[in-house]
């Protein structure tokens, strides 16, 4: 879940049991289609934006971006708060309402902080150039939000600044901030640009602004932080001339650079600043500027950011009376697509992973690759809905390879983090180019081939020993299993493409996690070079990114085998050992013990942590040996219980839409389990009716007589026939169709 880390304060696979496979066979049933026609679709005029709720994750630990912007745009300009710790590190917390300014790049729902790039501040009479403490109001250009008059929706923030007297708007294109200021109070009146200030742990390296004529401002700002080398190029417009512009540097290094352009604004009358960026230039900055935002019109700009909000969003229309789920639903949708962003400018440059700047030969290049949260889920959603961006992520992961000689790990803003545990960037690309996204496969193959066979981040330990030793690494069990998965993505694909010795190689290593399993205690555990298992062990400890998981304990680790579920009900002995030990993760106290318990074990049912990625496919496994009425009573406790309407809403980090992307899947009734490939297993679906929008038209999803009793799936149609599966495989959702779903009380008779 990319956290807080210490030194921070802040047919495929292997075959399933055989009852699995056709247990749906003994509960076909011929359903009436006359008498449960679902309610006709609504009309497909209606704006879904009313839906979405901005401030869902703004408050606990959700750090989700509140501000404006559009989807999957470069641009997320929103306010920044005072506290660079933790819960702030998308600049924005709901229980905060200072503002230092209104930077154009955010991050939501990550773990740690970076970005807050080239931050406006509309000011009154003189200031302090800095960012302040909330105990002195006169320490920094800060002022108090009213949150009585802040208003957010998809596409558009406002606020009111009670310090300056200064009513503000914002909007957005993909790569231009427009900002409305109305200077209520216009004495020395000022809008500052701040080139000192990023988000948490950044600090600037580089920075340049000059006046270019009268309302024209350009200039640059290089940091570091999170991300080693970032880069961001800007261009500044002003709607009226400004009247003197004085550059401030904070400490005569002529890296931290304030400037202050002086306005003559007339009280009520709007003052616009229009920001574009650029990653690769300022001319670059000025193109991207005359392309999307060439005029004045904000009130139109909003209704652009609107309709390209409600375009992505109607990709899937649900249908239910329950306006709550409607909400809950839209703004998850809507967090699947803050980011990835696109890195490039309108001409197709961008800035690569080797730190020089590339043409995109046709392709949009993404930045913010979350992956080890978004491979599970996230991306598993893009491939469904989202087949226009495919050859963009594609393309990106690999020209990344090319670039930096591996696939992503987490790479934010053409820099890799290394953040995160296993090649999460592996299951990314070996799943797009399993379903056929890749026009070249055998040149993504070699990407994913090349980027598992690094020796780094433990892999030399782990070839040379079968499995990774704790006394070799931190966090060993988690790199290990995680490694599995990826070599499991690696093998699928190396046999798809007709590369049997490298598939048997793969596919051999993706069992490394039965080194680490102990029978004695039915746990996944830390085991040494020499094969002792590490003591003292505790299942319930946690000792955060210091011991051999990751943000997790043995609990949750124990079940990371999504790629090879017979294999691992093999090491607890028998189906129903196994069942018996799956049951218990959620049934045991909840209490975590240690003296740096990981905060990212939230969300807890039992053991079971859904604040944290590498457990959201556990509850799938019951449906995958059958017994999907189990679930459905998970995923229905975890859909109403754990995501809500209020600020505090998500059981943990929304972690770049991770988080969102397992609600939208499990409440469309099916979830991606295995890492590549494309079976979306059944569990419950939420809505009478869902139409998606899919690569060759719509899917729809029907849910006959739904309702919080009847959750039970009782029998399955696809496309009109008898369905006897309890899986949908990506190809027919993607071809388009109908899956019908009876639903009842009743738990399904097992075979």
């Amino acid at each position: 879940m990319c956290k807080r880390v210490n030194f921070y304060s802040c047919g495929w696979g292997h075959p399933l049991p055989k009852k699995a496979v056709g247990w749906f066979s003994a509960v076909v049933v011929a359903a009436a289609l006359a008498g449960c026609q679902a309610k006709q679709s609504e009309d497909i005029s209606e704006s879904l934006t009313q839906y979405v709720d901005p401030y869902i994750g703004s408050g606990g630990h959700g750090h989700v971006f509140v501000g404006a912007n559009v989807p999957f745009g470069f641009v997320q300009l929103g306010p920044s708060s005072i506290p660079q710790e933790w819960d702030w590190v998308s600049g924005y917390h709901i229980s905060d309402s200072t503002v230092i300014g209104f930077p154009h790049t955010h991050l939501s729902g990550t773990g740690i902080g970076d970005l807050h790039d080239v931050t406006l501040m509309p000011v009154t009479g003189s200031v302090v150039y800095a960012r302040g403490t909330e105990d002195d109001p006169d320490s920094g250009l800060w002022s108090y939000s009213e949150r009585s008059k802040e208003k957010v929706r998809p596409g558009y923030y406002a606020t009111y600044l009670k310090r300056y007297d200064v009513d503000v708007e914002l909007t957005a294109t993909k790569r231009v901030g427009f900002h409305k200021y109305t200077f209520n109070s216009p004495d020395s009146s000022a809008v500052v640009f701040d080139l000192v200030n990023g988000g948490c742990w950044d600090q600037p390296t580089e920075a340049k602004i000059a006046m270019v004529n009268d309302t024209v401002v350009e200039g640059y700002r290089f940091s570091t932080g999170w991300a080693s080398d970032q880069r961001v190029y800007f261009v500044a417009e002003f709607s009226q001339p400004v009247t003197s512009f004085d550059v401030i540097e904070a400490d005569n290094s002529g890296k931290k650079i304030f400037a202050r352009a002086s306005l003559d604004a007339q009280k009520g009358t709007p003052v616009y600043v229009k920001v574009a960026l650029s990653p690769t230039s300022i001319e670059n900055a000025r193109l991207n500027m005359q392309t999307e935002l060439p005029g004045w019109d904000f009130s139109q700009c909003v209704a652009d950011a609107d309709e390209a909000w409600n375009k992505e969003l109607s990709k899937i229309k649900v249908q239910t009376p329950d306006a709550d789920k409607k909400k809950v639903f839209y703004t998850a949708l809507y967090h699947t697509m803050v980011a990835p962003s696109e890195f490039c400018d309108v001409n197709g440059d961008y800035y690569g992973a080797d730190h020089q700047n590339h043409k995109s030969e046709g392709f949009v290049n993404y930045t913010t690759l979350s992956c080890w949260d978004t491979y599970r889920a996230a991306h598993p959603l893009m491939t469904l809905i989202h087949p226009d961006m495919m050859d963009g992520i594609v393309n990106t992961f690999v020209r990344i390879y090319e670039q930096q000689g591996k696939l992503p790990v987490w790479h934010l803003m053409g820099c890799e983090t290394n953040t995160m545990v296993g090649n999460p960037g592996v299951c990314i690309l070996a799943d797009a180019v399993s379903k056929g996204y890749a026009k070249d496969p055998e040149r993504a193959y070699q990407a994913l081939k090349n980027s598992a066979m690094l020796d780094e981040r433990g892999m030399d330990f782990r070839k040379k020993y079968g499995y990774l030793p704790y006394d070799k690494m931190l966090e060993s069990v988690a790199y290990d299993l995680e490694y599995a998965v990826a070599d499991w993505a690696v093998a699928e694909v190396a046999k798809s493409l007709g590369h049997t010795e490298d598939y048997e190689y793969f596919l051999k290593r993706s069992q490394s996690y039965k080194h680490l399993f102990d029978a004695s205690t039915g746990f996944m555990r830390g085991k040494s070079a020499d094969g002792k298992f590490h003591v003292p062990f505790n299942p319930v400890s946690s000792n955060h990114r210091a011991d051999d998981y990751c943000e997790g304990n043995a609990w949750q680790y124990t079940f990371l085998v999504p790629h090879d579920l017979s294999g691992l009900v093999e090491c607890f002995g028998s189906e129903e050992a196994f069942l018996t030990k799956l049951d218990s993760l959620f049934t045991v106290d909840s209490g975590l013990e240690g003296a740096d318990v990981s905060p990212d074990i939230s969300g807890l049912i039992g053991q079971y942590a859904h604040g944290n990625e590498p457990g959201h496919h556990t509850i799938y496994f019951y449906s995958m040996l059958g017994h999907t009425d189990k679930t459905a009573d998970l995923a229905r406790k975890i859909m109403s219980e754990l995501y809500t309407t209020e600020p505090d809403g998500l059981a943990g980090n929304e972690d770049v839409g991770a988080m969102s992307a397992w609600y939208i899947l499990s409440s469309l009734g099916f979830y991606q389990v295995e890492p590549a490939g494309g079976r979306y297993f059944f569990g419950s679906p939420l809505f009478e009716k869902a139409v998606l929008n899919v690569k060759d038209g719509e899917f729809t999803v029907i849910a006959h007589n739904n309702s919080d009793v009847n959750k039970y799936i009782q029998s399955v149609k696809l496309n009109g026939q008898p369905y006897d599966k309890n899986w949908v495989g990506f190809k027919d959702i993607a071809a388009g169709g109908t899956l019908e779903f009876e639903m009842g009380p009743q738990r399904p008779a097992m075979k």
